[in-house]
């Protein structure tokens, strides 16, 4: 399977008044096309720095991150993106809110047929009947739905999803792993979680890398031969807690709790 995203030896710096401040060393992941990579590591190791080396928004001081086959050296349109607060604008509606990544990288779309496109994807995950609500009049897990219509209606690339339902309560957290799958299974993407809940990883991961303590490196990758849609029954099985304890295990090492 050809890799979407292919992350060659990045290392990376911030330049601050005291000096660089090294936040990634010689990482290395691939994400095959149409996959779910969930990503977990110790507070502060570079998650977040990976996103923006992903999307462009910042490039490596060495090495090299690839998208389709193309050098990553400007800001991508093709990467959608979500993020923990759903950061939806109270003075559109939802549905204005969906279409606006279409208003950016395809204004000449006919105004129909954006609106057709968001009006689909927001039956997917329940908010028919809500497209003309203001955020304000949603619950916090129904404008994260609508935060994730809103990075799937342009058909990115690749979807980037930065802690996004980590603010939520426990059941709705659930409820929205579950409709992550069905998404997938109706709208193939490709998906980079950054996490740190282990059981999310595991339930929406294809694959779970564990990143090592700053400057992070790529510690442990682990496969999820899993064929979704995933019952959410799954987390009890033997083979989930198995799966769970190994990668509790990873962390502690990343944290330095425990020994390799």
């Amino acid at each position: 399977m050809e890799n979407l995203i292919d992350i060659k030896g990045v290392t990376h710096a911030y330049k601050t008044k005291a000096g660089p401040f090294p936040v990634l060393r010689d990482l290395n992941i691939a994400i095959p096309q149409h996959s779910f990579c969930a990503v977990v590591g110790p507070s502060g190791c570079g998650k977040s720095t990976l996103t923006r080396l992903i999307a462009g928004l910042m490039f490596p001081d060495q090495g090299e991150v690839w998208l389709h086959g193309e050098l990553v050296k400007s800001p991508r349109k093709t990467v959608g993106m979500a993020f923990q607060n759903p950061v939806l604008l109270e003075w559109r509606t939802i549905l204005q809110n969906v279409i606006l990544p279409l208003e950016i990288v395809a204004p000449s779309m006919p105004k129909a047929q954006k609106e057709a496109r968001a009006k689909e994807l927001l039956a997917l995950v329940g908010l028919e009947g809500f497209e003309n609500k203001r955020p304000s009049e949603l619950s916090g897990g129904m404008r994260q739905r609508a935060s994730l219509c809103r990075a799937l209606v342009h058909k990115p690339d690749i979807i980037i999803l930065d802690e996004p339902f980590g603010a939520l309560d426990a059941f709705t957290r659930e409820d929205l792993w579950q409709t992550m799958h069905q998404l997938r299974a109706k709208e193939p993407f490709t998906a980079l979680l950054i996490t740190h809940d282990l059981r999310e990883s595991v339930y929406l991961g294809d694959q779970v890398v564990v990143l090592s303590g700053r400057p992070a490196t790529t510690q442990y990758v682990m496969q999820v031969d899993v064929p979704g849609p995933r019952p959410l029954e799954m987390l009890y099985e033997p083979e989930t807690v198995e799966r769970l304890a190994v990668l509790r295990r990873e962390i502690q090492i990343a944290q330095g709790r425990a020994v390799a």
